[in-house]
């Protein structure tokens, strides 16, 4: 019988088992269903501002932030995606996990070894062959290979559950993008925010120390008393004092959005901090609806594929309950020369299977298995506890914004109310018909009313942006 009819004969059962190898035990995954309220639109969707809808059934924009219309903050946006050292951790751990997946993918492949070895010694007098040297070199080459028979679905529902944790990756990463898109936008508002109050406040220094000039003026004509000008100048002090906590809140955002931009503070670019005029879209901000959501929002899909890696884990746990078949085989050559082993030395091979099982005692396989199962009911109330708590982080983002562009109408109002009878006091107090003290009362208000209106325009850009990261996503086509 010739060597490749051997060979033959010995493939014809490997095959036949290769085709009973898609034959994986343990469950299959079936990806879970959300709550069928949560597809709906949103319950804060509705709401007005005034008369003007605040929000939008339209899809999500992708690059919301290019809705700002600032080129700085497109750049600045650019360069965190490119350099932030959180978005840098998540890639690598995402290249292991791919990495991890080859490795599971490779169990699939024949497993080759080569070998060689060289010895020069010398053998006893009995053991030397006639006519052959007592002392001379022994090479060796061979090469191995062994194939495990994937019958019971071990190495497929490893492959499987690799998958699951590279797709979970994947969505960490795009998660820590969202939330770096984010911050970096809010670190950008609130120093655009922090320059806008800054010129508020020393709008108001200014007024006061008119003001405070002016009374002076007066208590030197004997129409006012120290008092009234020591009342001025106190109000006109606590507004200054003002000044340096805006100034440090704005340089600590600028060193912020440094940071996130995978910069030194010193070396972030001076135009990043020229904006002095709130960061806000002047449009309704496109939602989408509760269905889009899920499928966007990054911890969800997270969520979802780790537990689609621990469902399968399951099977590779329920695998070791049953026999692990192994085929193999091995060719290599002996001589004393590189010659002999390519040539005319002596060739050896060798087939055969191996069959491995641990039996009778398998409860350390059954204790794996019900660690594998409980590992994915908690995968399971994770996702559902994922599912409910994006729901309620973007129901309470679209909330508070809506509230915030509320309040923001009524403290406009109050200023321009404030305003007005700061004018009209102003007048009465040039007249005389009115004193010092009321003239100070209506000063304060209006300079309380302005500074509360400058505070909310910073809170409602916050609220907006807040807003588009509960939403999760729009940073990428």
């Amino acid at each position: 019988m010739t060597l490749s009819t051997k060979l033959a004969r010995f493939a014809l059962p490997m095959v036949s088992a290769l085709a009973l190898s898609a034959c994986a035990v343990g469950p299959d995954y079936v990806a879970p269903t959300p709550p069928s309220a949560s597809s709906g639109p949103f319950i804060s969707g509705p709401l007005k501002s005034g008369d003007a809808p605040v929000f939008a059934q339209a899809p999500v924009a992708d690059g919301w932030w290019r809705l700002y219309q600032d080129p700085v903050l497109d750049q600045l946006i650019t360069d965190a995606l490119a350099a932030n050292t959180d978005i840098r951790v998540a890639v690598a751990h995402l290249e292991k996990a791919r990495a991890n997946l080859r490795g599971a993918r490779s169990d699939r492949l024949p497993q080759t070894g080569l070998n060689a070895s060289g010895d020069y010694g010398r053998l006893p007098a009995s053991q030397r062959q006639p006519g052959a040297p007592r002392e001379d070199w022994a090479i060796d080459g061979g090469l191995s290979v062994s194939y495990e028979v994937d019958l019971f679905g071990r190495v497929s529902r490893n492959v499987e559950a690799a998958r699951g944790d590279a797709d979970a990756a994947a969505a960490d990463a795009d998660a820590v993008r969202v939330a770096v898109v984010a911050d970096t936008t809010r670190a950008y508002a609130d120093a655009a925010s922090g320059a806008a109050r800054l010129n508020v406040a020393k709008d108001i220094v200014g007024l006061l120390d008119r003001l405070l000039d002016l009374t002076k003026r007066r208590q030197l004509a004997g129409l006012v008393t120290l008092l009234d000008v020591a009342r001025i100048a106190t109000l006109r002090d606590q507004r200054a004092a003002d000044i340096p906590r805006i100034e440090a809140d704005r340089q600590a955002a600028l060193f912020r959005l440094a940071t996130l931009t995978g910069r030194a503070p010193a070396d972030l670019p001076e135009i990043a901090g020229k904006r002095s005029v709130n960061l806000e879209i002047g449009q309704p901000i496109p939602i989408g609806d509760g269905a889009g959501l899920l499928a966007r929002r990054p911890d969800v899909r997270a969520a979802e594929r780790r537990l689609a890696a621990d469902t399968a884990r399951i099977g590779v746990a329920t695998a070791d309950l049953y026999p692990k078949i192994s085929l193999g085989g091995s060719v290599g050559s002996t001589g004393n020369d590189i010659g002999n082993i390519f040539g005319a030395g002596p060739l050896r091979w060798l087939l055969g299977g191996l069959i491995s099982w641990n039996f009778p005692n398998q409860e350390a396989a059954r204790a794996r298995i019900a660690g594998a199962k409980a590992d994915s009911q908690a995968s399971l109330a994770a996702f559902d506890g994922t599912v409910l708590n994006a729901l309620e982080e973007t129901e309470t983002a679209l909330t508070r914004y809506a509230h915030a562009l509320e309040s923001r109408t009524i403290l406009k109002s109050a200023r321009d109310s404030a305003e007005a009878a700061a004018k009209i006091t102003r007048a009465q107090q040039r007249e005389g018909a009115i004193d010092s003290l009321q003239q100070l009362d209506t000063e304060r208000t209006f300079a309380e009313a302005e500074a509360a209106l400058a505070l909310q325009d910073a809170l409602v850009a916050q609220a907006q942006i807040d807003v588009f990261r509960a939403l999760g996503g729009g940073w990428t086509t």
